[in-house]
């Protein structure tokens, strides 16, 4: 189960709301060839489509491979590992951060 924090106390009039979340991610050997990708949907309660996901930490060496994220469907935040390297990529599980902010505008 992710660790999320509520929160409306950052970037006041940008960001209605705010969902700071932690959550250990396993992409495992999903992403084994060059140009591949793979996905990882984190539950995160109160997330609605049109939200932002702002930045992806990962506590791991990414190996040249992107890791974005986008509220796919209320309440889930999907994480897409695309591997842009020149061969196979193997990340270890690891501690996984993002933001995800509520457009005011």
């Amino acid at each position: 189960m992710a660790t999320v924090i509520q929160s409306k106390q950052q970037l006041p009039g940008v960001f209605g709301e705010m969902w700071l979340v932690t959550e250990t991610v396993n992409f495992g050997n999903a992403a084994t060839g060059s140009g591949t990708f793979a996905s990882v949907d984190v539950t995160v309660p109160g997330v609605a489509m049109g939200d932002i996901v702002i930045g992806v930490s990962m506590g791991v060496d990414t190996v040249d491979a992107v890791v974005s994220g986008a509220v796919t469907v209320a309440n889930v935040v999907t994480l897409t590992l695309l591997n842009n390297s020149a061969g196979a990529i193997d990340l270890a599980s690891t501690t996984c951060k993002f933001i995800v902010g509520r457009p005011t505008w």
